[in-house]
């Protein structure tokens, strides 16, 4: 028994030899299936990338040998209208690296190399590059630091056979040599920003490229830049330049001829700057041709040198400038809204003779004041002062002696017990023929950030303040108080209309397009807004009465010699009330010169100051400058 029980021990050992060779061959046609699978996909993906997608990947195999590089076209230059040059192009070197060509295992002995030269951190640089091999574009080469010196360019040029991937970028940018004078006006040239960069690019700027950014240089920006050029070129491995294959020239850019006339620039520039030591922070000036639209000179202050942001503006430089109190970004000329005054009795004025409210005859008494009932309580009575006891005035001397008890009148009316005993323009037509003027709107200047200035009106009040227009209301808005608000250069528009017969022109600070020949190739052209609703004769008397003020009213100071000037000076309450319930007060002046036949007009604004006192004199020395200089210069 025992002897069969081993046997069937031996027996079943036997059997179970087969099972083992089974698993055996199981396990061998699962590797042979894996493999003929792994095979399968390796076919699978061979195909896909050699048929389906192999027009893709030869056109990524030609980009790592050969690359479309382009040639940057130098910028259009700048002149004054007389000729001189406002702008230079001048060479600036930067080190970039093209990511793609930067082999990972070589990049930390690379940036080690680069650190003290361009005196950027590796760690920075590293991060940068980074960020770029995984975008979309890693052969745009990244510019890692702007404006070496010849002398670092130079050496990193020699160094380049050993680090690959690494570039020296020479390229033009832009320098002002006059600085602060024409900074506003001119504008600058800065980098391509990230955030403009989606725009930019499907216009054909490439992150390296150099964009204008205020000024005519963002205006203009399409015709100074030119036409960009291309270049196929062959690299090596490490992205060094072979050889050019084939190339596209570039095109140099437009220049412009600016109305500006430089000189004169300057002067404005010094005797605003002397006007401002009364303790304004901030000034504007404009000198403006009243048949042309053209801007002869445009001075805002305190301003910035705009050569800053050629280069690399620090955070501490820009910070500067925006925490100045002056606003030196700013163009106070065009950009920044004020309450104008007693110069908007232009408006007022020429309203009131159109409409028949008033006639050079209309005289009116002013006792220094008037007072008004409040409409819901007659037993509230409101008192709107003059700035003197001036008498009884016609039109002539309401204007030349800047009654605003006059204006009053002309504005809302005069009413004792209910009864009006002056019709007035009331809100509506006052509103309308400030409108005429082109107040409330841009004037189209061609520079960026123009303000458009407040025209207000009844609907205006309730959909801002949710209350209800009052007389009070347009007796402020007649003598340019209250809510209306305009620029400088609306203000000096409105002069021109006056002094022109009642064209309200488009202002320029472009005169003409030129090409590198000088060639006229895009001509200025006088261009009218609107034409004034207001009877010529009405300007004239308007016109006379401005004469009046300068010979023997409140602007008196901007008389000069040989010349006659036709102005209207303003002080206008701002700000918060003072004890004694005074404000503090900006002044201006407006006018135009000759009287006769006129041919330019100017405005002034100082932020604090009085009109007759700070802004006519100051007026006056720019007139007296501008007619009885000796100019040796003469217009292309």
């Amino acid at each position: 028994m025992g002897f069969f029980q081993k046997q069937r021990r031996w027996r079943s050992q036997r059997r179970e030899v087969p099972n083992e060779a089974q698993a055996l061959q199981d396990k061998f046609f699962y590797l042979r299936l894996l493999i003929l699978t792994l095979f399968a996909v390796l076919a699978l993906q061979l195909v896909r990338m050699q048929i389906l997608q192999g027009e893709a990947y030869s056109q990524r195999a030609e980009t790592n040998r050969l690359r479309i590089l382009p040639a940057v076209p130098s910028r259009g230059l700048i002149y004054d209208r007389f000729g001189t040059p406002l702008v230079e192009n001048v060479p600036s070197f930067s080190a970039a690296v093209v990511p793609a060509d930067l082999p990972r295992e070589e990049q930390d002995r690379v940036l080690a190399q680069l650190e003290p030269l361009v005196q950027v951190p590796a760690a920075e640089m590293a991060k940068d590059i980074e960020a770029q091999r995984s975008s979309d574009d890693p052969f745009t080469p990244l510019v890692l630091k702007h404006g070496l010196s010849e002398e670092t360019a130079f050496t990193l040029r020699e160094m380049q056979f050993r680090l690959p991937g690494v570039e020296v970028l020479a390229e033009p940018v832009r320098r002002y040599p006059i600085g602060p004078l024409m900074s506003h006006i001119l504008g600058y040239v800065g980098p391509v920003d990230e955030s403009e960069y989606p725009d930019l690019r499907s216009k054909g700027y490439g992150l390296n490229d150099r964009v204008g950014k205020s000024g005519v240089e963002l205006t203009y920006e399409s015709v100074l830049r030119g036409l960009v050029g291309r270049r196929q070129v062959e690299i090596d491995a490490s992205g060094r330049e072979i050889r050019t294959l084939n190339s596209t020239s570039a095109r140099p850019g437009l220049s412009l001829v600016l109305t500006i006339d430089l000189d004169l620039q300057q002067k404005v520039t010094d005797i605003l700057q002397q006007a401002m030591a009364n303790g304004s922070r901030n000034a504007a000036a404009v000198v403006l041709d009243v048949h042309t639209g053209q801007a002869l000179a445009m001075v805002s202050l305190p301003s910035f040198d705009n050569n800053l942001f050629s280069g690399t503006v620090t955070e501490e430089e820009f910070q500067a400038l925006l925490d100045d109190p002056g606003r030196p970004l700013l163009n106070h000329a065009i950009s920044e809204m004020y309450p104008p005054g007693s110069i908007f009795k232009q408006v007022t004025g020429t309203a009131a003779l159109q409409e028949g409210v008033a006639t050079p005859g209309t005289t009116i008494t002013s006792h220094g004041y008037i007072t008004v009932p409040n409409q819901y309580d007659p037993s509230i009575r409101y008192v709107f002062r003059d700035w003197a006891p001036l008498g009884t005035l016609d039109f002539y001397g309401g204007v030349a002696m800047s009654s605003d008890v006059y204006f009053y009148y002309l504005a809302g009316g005069y009413f004792e017990d209910e009864e009006e005993l002056f019709h007035g323009l009331e809100v509506e037509n006052l509103a309308r023929y400030a409108r005429a003027f082109g107040l409330g709107a841009p004037t189209g200047i061609d520079l960026p950030g123009e303000s458009a200035g407040l025209v207000p009106d009844p609907a205006w009040k309730e959909r801002t303040f949710h209350e209800p227009w009052v007389r009070g209301d347009t007796y402020n808005m007649g003598i340019g108080q209250g809510y209306v608000a305009t620029t400088p250069l609306q203000m000096v528009l409105v002069t021109a209309a006056i002094a022109n017969g009642g064209d309200v022109l488009a202002p320029r600070v472009v005169k003409d397009v030129v090409d590198g020949e000088g060639r006229v190739v895009v001509p200025f052209e006088r261009t009218v807004r609107q034409h004034l609703p207001i009877d010529p004769s009405h300007l004239s008397v308007f016109r006379e009465a401005m004469r009046q003020a300068v010979s023997w009213g409140t602007a008196k100071d901007a008389s000069i010699s040989g010349i006659q000037v036709a102005g209207k000076t303003g002080t206008a309450e701002f700000g918060d009330p003072l004890p004694g319930n005074e404000y503090e007060t900006h002044a201006w002046f407006t006018g135009f010169a000759p009287f006769e036949d006129p041919e330019v007009a100017v405005v002034v604004f100082l932020e604090r100051g009085n009109g007759a006192r700070n802004a006519a004199p100051a007026a006056a020395r720019i007139l007296d400058y501008y007619f009885h200089r000796q100019v040796f210069a003469t217009t292309p």
